[in-house]
């Protein structure tokens, strides 16, 4: 095409551009104005409503020549084969004109997914049960509908050249803080060039320490935390064509509150936040104790429990450190096959591993009584954690402390504990401190850490927000 003349526009080329696939749908029209040409993918756009629109706006053309194309669910814009194909490719039927050199968008895409369930990694015993879907506008709906708030704010930024994916991100006008929101945005636009096909991409995009085993952004499919989290001043980002929204900034303590400690009395919410901290902890050093108790330390035991933990472990053929690593590798191999299986399947292979492998195990002198103790116990305090992405970090983390109990230990532990200090101090969520409040130093919110504080009491003078704000509301 020489610069200067117009492209040649016909059914051939209109197919080769889009390499003659075949659920690429290539019609002539007659229009009022001139012929044109009719395109979609038929795997994207719903053929009954094309036509449908396509007699809307063809009687419309009729009555009113000047008003051909302004619907409600169309676009006109120049012809350009970028256009086109980031149109079709999103799920648009386009009507090109020869004449005039124009092509009408029409939205008339396919209409299925499911409906909106409670997710399954997140079930809670009282309050909403809905969740979100792979719909983005039914997903904003389940927000709307829990915050009926002008100042709702709904952006979107269409990333990636060959993925074309929309995110879109939500945060209250008069409560974020406007350098956290101008953050994110500036970061969001350095990775517009992209190819982004989930949300798990972009969180790797915008965190600030992609290789730490804490995640500092939080994954949720629950309207309810979302509308409570945008309510803290926080940003919701979904993306196209996945329930999973990331919200950010968040802390080392976010990751422990679950919608159940505020949608139950005052004191059961405490005593579960409490539960699950110390779950934390159990989680982290059990193994790692055990092992540094039994290699180095036994002498801290009482005398009764040394004599039987001495012979339990007498006849194990192998330090205490490769016991525990094979305990350990063998519950997430369990836990892994009873997620991969079918749900009937998956509920066998827990119960068979655990009790019939297990003790079959213990009883080929493999591993002992208390190490298989110790293990279940580990496992159970990590599940307890409501969020699965910190329920994998804490899984993880203890293979470093089982290591270091095994080398030096309860020394090798101590050292342990300060480079994880170190290494959480260091953290941040989009530049907010990530163990708030604790650095920076806060006393006034330490009880909300730890308790479920009463809303009559706390929330008649501020909301209860996971970071501090430098001020509220965006920069004029």
């Amino acid at each position: 095409m020489d610069n200067g003349s117009k492209p040649v526009i016909d059914k051939k080329s209109v197919k080769h551009l889009f390499f003659n696939s075949e659920d690429f749908v290539v019609i002539d029209v007659d229009w009022p104005t001139g012929k044109g040409i009719l395109c979609y993918y038929s795997s994207l756009a719903d053929g009954t409503e094309v036509n449908k629109q396509i007699d809307i706006i063809r009687q419309r053309a009729t009555a009113k020549m000047s008003n051909w194309g302004k619907t409600a669910v169309t676009d006109i814009m120049p012809y350009s084969e970028e256009e086109l194909i980031k149109s079709v490719c999103k799920g648009l039927t386009v009507v090109i004109f020869h004449d005039s050199q124009v092509m009408l968008t029409i939205s008339a895409q396919s209409t299925f997914g499911r409906a909106p369930g409670e997710p399954i990694s997140e079930q809670i015993v009282r309050g909403s049960h809905d969740g979100f879907i792979e719909n983005v506008q039914q997903n904003l709906t389940l927000v709307r509908q829990k915050l009926g708030r002008r100042d709702l704010v709904v952006k979107s930024m269409q990333v990636g050249q060959n993925t074309i994916t929309n995110i879109t991100y939500l945060y209250i006008e008069s409560i974020a803080d406007g350098d956290v929101v101008d953050l994110f945005e500036n970061r969001l636009r350095e990775v517009q060039e992209q190819d982004i096909m989930n949300s798990g991409e972009i969180e790797d995009y915008l965190e600030e320490s992609v290789l730490s085993p804490f995640p500092q952004f939080m994954a949720t499919e629950r309207p309810d935390r979302v509308a409570f989290n945008l309510m803290e001043g926080k940003i919701a980002i979904f993306t196209d064509h996945s329930p999973t929204v990331m919200i950010a900034p968040v802390t080392f303590f976010s990751f422990y509150q679950s919608p159940d400690d505020f949608n139950g009395r005052v004191i059961v919410g405490s005593f579960f936040r409490l539960l699950r901290i110390a779950s934390l902890v159990i989680a982290i050093y059990l193994p790692a104790f055990y092992i540094a108790v039994v290699s180095f330390h036994s002498e801290i035991l009482p005398i009764e429990i040394s004599k039987k933990v001495k012979l339990a472990i007498n006849e194990i053929p192998y330090r205490p450190i490769f016991e525990a690593i094979i305990m350990e590798l063998f519950i997430e191999l369990i836990r892994e096959a009873s997620i991969r299986l079918p749900k009937p399947i998956g509920q066998t292979i827990g119960v068979v591993g655990g009790l019939i492998i297990g003790d079959a195990i213990v009883n080929a002198g493999l591993v002992s009584n208390l190490m298989v103790i110790v293990v279940a116990l580990t496992a159970i305090s990590s599940f307890v954690v409501p969020t699965l992405e910190m329920n994998t970090s804490i899984r993880i983390l203890r293979f470093p402390f089982m290591a270091a109990a095994a080398i030096f230990g309860f020394f090798g532990m101590a050292i342990g504990t300060i480079i994880l200090v170190i290494h959480l101090l260091s953290l941040s969520s989009l530049k907010q401190p990530y163990f708030a409040p604790f650095i920076p130093l806060d006393t006034s919110r330490f009880l909300e850490v730890f308790f479920r504080v009463p809303y009559s009491k706390f929330h008649k003078q501020q909301r209860n927000f996971s970071f501090t704000p430098k001020k509220k509301g965006r920069r004029s």
